[in-house]
């Protein structure tokens, strides 16, 4: 039963901080650098 109810609270932990972290990380621009770049040579392997 112990082992029952440790996973319940690590379930509810999880979606907490998932929803914490979907809540911060809404909204803004996406980053304006970056992006594709064309590899050649060395950087192919």
């Amino acid at each position: 039963m112990a082992l029952f109810r440790r996973a319940v609270v690590a379930v509810g932990v999880a979606s907490i901080v998932a929803t914490v972290l979907r809540l911060r990380g809404s909204g803004g621009t996406p980053p304006q650098y970056g992006g594709w770049r064309e590899l050649s040579g060395p950087d192919l392997e």
